[in-house]
C-alpha cells in the first residue's frame, strides 16, 4: 500500500505563488507516474500536471508557463511549483501517484488552495 502526505497549500493572493509537496511511502517505485489533480467546487476533478518516471510532463493548458512539475525520487516526493496564482486555481488539490501497471491509483487527502484578491 502506498501513503500520500501533502503540504504547502494555503490562502494567496492573485499574481503569488506556492509549493506543493507530496511525500510518498509504502510500496512505492520509481517507475510510477506522479501527479496533481484539483476539484473546484461544482467542477470535475481535473489533471493539473504529471510526471512521467523519465521524465515527460503533462499540462493543463490552464496551467502551462505557470505551473511547474518536478519530482526527487531520492525521497519519493513530487511537488508542484505554482507561480502567478489566478482565482481560477481555487480548488482543492490531490496528489497522484499511478502504477500504471496494476492499473491503480493513490491519492492523497487533499490540500485547499485559495487565491483570492
Amino acid at each position: 500500500q502506498v501513503q500520500l502526505v501533502e503540504s504547502g497549500g494555503g490562502l494567496v493572493q492573485p499574481g503569488g505563488s506556492l509549493r506543493l509537496s507530496c511525500a510518498a511511502s509504502g510500496s512505492i517505485f520509481s517507475i510510477y507516474t506522479m501527479g496533481w489533480y484539483r476539484q473546484a467546487p461544482g467542477k470535475q476533478r481535473e489533471l493539473v500536471a504529471a510526471m512521467a518516471s523519465g521524465g515527460s510532463t503533462n499540462y493543463a493548458d490552464s496551467v502551462k508557463g505557470r505551473f511547474t512539475i518536478s519530482r526527487d525520487n531520492a525521497k519519493n516526493t513530487v511537488y508542484l511549483q505554482m507561480n502567478i496564482l489566478k482565482p481560477e486555481d481555487t480548488a482543492v488539490y490531490y496528489c497522484n501517484v499511478r502504477d500504471n501497471r496494476a492499473f491503480k491509483d493513490y491519492w492523497g487527502q487533499g490540500t485547499q488552495v485559495t487565491v483570492s484578491p
